[in-house]
C-alpha cells in the first residue's frame, strides 16, 4: 500500500474513533432490520459519526460462517452515513444471491462494515504482482460488467494473486482469465468495521 493509501485508512479510523466506529455499525444493523419491515427509530448515536466522505461502502452479513448478504455503494464520494445506511438496505434486502433477509436472521447474523478508499487502476503488465493479498480489494471491469471482492475475501478463503484476479472477473461475470485478455483491474483498501 502506498504511503497515501495507509495514511488515509489511518486518518479514517482515527476520525471515526471507537465511537464512531460502534455507531456506523448500529445504524448498518438498524437499517437492515428497517428495510426487513421491522422499523427503527434513528439511531441517537449517529451524531457521533464525524461528517466524512468515503469512496464507497459495503455491508457484509454472515450466518453460521456463511455469507448471507453483501452489497454496497461505490465509485465516488460519499457521506459516510448515507454510504453505510445505503449498503446495509441493499446488503439485507437487495443482494440477488439470496432471498431478502428477515429480522430474525438480521439480529443473529455477524454484521461487518467495509469503507473503502478511492480505486487505483493498475497497469495491466504489473498484474499479478501489483496485488497484495490482505491489503488490496478487487474490481475487475469490461464493457458493462463489474464485479468487486473486498480484501478480506482473499484472506478468509486462502486466494493468492493469480486467483484473488480469477474470482473478481468471475464476480463481473467475465471469464476467470479476463484480467490477462483486457478486463480493467483496479484495487482499493478498506477499513472493516466489525462489531464488538
Amino acid at each position: 500500500m502506498t504511503d497515501d493509501r495507509r495514511e488515509a485508512i489511518v486518518r479514517l479510523d482515527e476520525a471515526l474513533g471507537d465511537a464512531g466506529r460502534r455507531s456506523l455499525a448500529e445504524l448498518a444493523r438498524r437499517e437492515a432490520l428497517d428495510a426487513a419491515g421491522e422499523p427503527q427509530p434513528e439511531p441517537a448515536s449517529t451524531g457521533t459519526v464525524p461528517p466524512l466522505e468515503v469512496y464507497g461502502a459495503f455491508v457484509s452479513f454472515h450466518l453460521g460462517g456463511r455469507l448471507r448478504g453483501c452489497m454496497g455503494v461505490l465509485g465516488r464520494p460519499f457521506p459516510v452515513v448515507d454510504a453505510v445506511r445505503d449498503a446495509a438496505r441493499s446488503a439485507a434486502v437487495r443482494d440477488p444471491r439470496f432471498p431478502p433477509m428477515q429480522p430474525a436472521e438480521i439480529r443473529a447474523a455477524d454484521l461487518e462494515v467495509s469503507l473503502l478508499t478511492p480505486i487505483e487502476w493498475v497497469d495491466p503488465d504489473l498484474l499479478p504482482d501489483a496485488i497484495r493479498i490482505g491489503i488490496d480489494g478487487l474490481v475487475a471491469e469490461q464493457g458493462p460488467q463489474r464485479g468487486l471482492l473486498l480484501p478480506q475475501v482473499a484472506t478468509e478463503h486462502g486466494l493468492d494473486a493469480p486467483t484473488f484476479l480469477a474470482e473478481t472477473c468471475r464476480k463481473a461475470g467475465l471469464p476467470p482469465d479476463a484480467w490477462r485478455h483486457g478486463a480493467r483491474i483496479g484495487r482499493f483498501q478498506a477499513l472493516v468495521i466489525r462489531e464488538a
